[in-house]
C-alpha cells in the first residue's frame, strides 16, 4: 500500500493541462532528473518497444533510495501531485517510469504522471489509483492483466478490495471494491513463465487478504540471458532500487499477477 504522508518541496507552474487543475510539488533536482531521463533515454528511441523504454529508463532510478510516505493528500487533506525523485517506493517507481516512457518534455511527463496516477488525472484522494489492479481494472487503463496468458497453472479470486482484516478499511473514505484478481502462485513460476515474461512487465506480489490484491510491485528485465525483478526494495539490508534473480524472488512469495503496458 501507499504511505500518505506530505513533503515540502519546491512549487512549480506547470499545472494548466491538468484535469483538475492541482497544485504540483517538484523539487529543483528531480525536475533536471525528468528532463535528463526523457531527453536521454526516451526521445532518442522513439519507436522501439515500450518494454524497452521502461527498461531503460528504470535504469535510471538504479541505487535511489526506498522512501515511503512522499506523496501528499487524504482524506482530509488537499491531494497535491509530487514529483519526488529523490526516494521511492515501489507504487511511486511504477507511476514515475511509466509516465516518463510516455513523456517528451517536462509538461508531457506532468500530465502522464496525474492520467496514470489518479482515475482521468484528476489529481483527488479518492481519486488515485491506490491498488495494483486499479491500473487494468478501472478505466481508463494503464495496463493489460496478462496473467493468464502465462500459463495455465494460474487461479483467480474474487476479493473485497479494501477492507482490513478485522474490520475497516485501509483507505478511508474509499469504497470496497469487487474484483477478480488473477495470480500465478510462486511455486507454479517456472521456465515457461519466464519465457513468456517481456522486458518491462510490471511484476505485483499476490496478498492472500481479501482486502488486498498485492503488496509490492517490480518490473521484470532482461540482462545478461537471464530476468531479473527490479524493484524499489525496502527491505532493511536494501532499502533501494535494485535488481534481484527473477525467479529466486519470486519462487517463495505466494504468487504473481503481471501487467503489460503497451
Amino acid at each position: 500500500m501507499r504511505s500518505y504522508i506530505c513533503i515540502t518541496v519546491l512549487l512549480l507552474g506547470l499545472g494548466a493541462n491538468l484535469a483538475s487543475g492541482a497544485e504540483i510539488v517538484i523539487d529543483s533536482a528531480s525536475a533536471a532528473r525528468v528532463d535528463n531521463i526523457i531527453a536521454e533515454k526516451v526521445v532518442p528511441y522513439a519507436g522501439e518497444p515500450h518494454g524497452e523504454t521502461l527498461a531503460r529508463v528504470s535504469a535510471a532510478f538504479l541505487g535511489t533510495r526506498y522512501q515511503a510516505g512522499t506523496l501528499a493528500g487524504g482524506p482530509a487533506t488537499p491531494e497535491a501531485l509530487v514529483v519526488n525523485f529523490n526516494g521511492v517506493d515501489c507504487f511511486t517507481f511504477a507511476d514515475y517510469i511509466e509516465a516518463l516512457s510516455r513523456s517528451r518534455d517536462r509538461q508531457s511527463f506532468i500530465n502522464n504522471l496525474a492520467h496514470i496516477r489518479y482515475v482521468n488525472g484528476r489529481v483527488d484522494y479518492l481519486s488515485r489509483r491506490h491498488f495494483f489492479s486499479d491500473w487494468f481494472a478501472t478505466a481508463p487503463r494503464n495496463a493489460l492483466d496478462i496473467t493468464p496468458t502465462l500459463g495455465a497453472r494460474y487461479l483467480t479470486v474474487q476479493k473485497q478490495l479494501n477492507i482490513k482484516p478485522g474490520g475497516g478499511v485501509f483507505i478511508p473514505g474509499l469504497p470496497v471494491r469487487p474484483r477478480s484478481i488473477n495470480y500465478i502462485p510462486g511455486r507454479a513460476v517456472d521456465a515457461g513463465v519466464l519465457e513468456k515474461l517481456k522486458e518491462g512487465d510490471y511484476v505485483g506480489i499476490y496478498s492472500p487478504l481479501p482486502g488486498l490484491d498485492v503488496t509490492h510491485v517490480g518490473i521484470v528485465v532482461r540482462r545478461g540471458g537471464q530476468v531479473w525483478f527490479r524493484d524499489a526494495s525496502s527491505t532493511i539490508s536494501e532499502r533501494k532500487v535494485i535488481d534481484s534473480p527473477f525467479l529466486a524472488y519470486v519462487r517463495s512469495k505466494p504468487g504473481i499477477v503481471v501487467l503489460r503496458a503497451e
